[in-house]
């Protein structure tokens, strides 16, 4: 029997890139006649999972409705794929990381209008 009853180790935080849709909510904050929104999120996470669990809860806290999240892994995931990571993404991935936060990268509005 161990001495130490917290036999789990801590897992680290990781850094998980994630687009999420959002739909129309009363207080979203969204311009007039858009239709929804895309995100592009630094979050962190022990796992993948816990990441976008996170994301939508913050998002939800802001009044969003977040429809769908993908997910395209962490930075080392992502670069064995063969993505190209600009230094300016992997500092926002760092912020996330050392602020343990959410970090907004790109915001897009949807809407109806094809001449936008």
């Amino acid at each position: 029997m161990s001495d130490n009853p917290d036999t789990t180790a801590k897992r680290p935080q990781q850094v998980y890139t994630l687009l999420v849709e959002l739909g129309r909510s009363p207080d979203d904050g969204l311009p007039k006649g858009a239709t929804g929104a895309g995100l592009l999120l630094y979050a962190t996470g022990v796992d993948e999972a816990e990441a976008v669990r996170e994301s939508v809860a913050v998002l939800k806290t802001a009044g969003v409705a977040p429809l769908n999240v993908t997910s395209y892994g962490t930075l080392d995931e992502r670069l064995a794929a063969g993505d190209t990571i600009p230094e300016e993404e992997r500092d926002l991935m760092a912020r996330a990381l050392t602020e343990n936060a959410v970090i907004v990268a790109q915001k897009t509005w949807f809407n109806d209008d094809d001449s936008d």
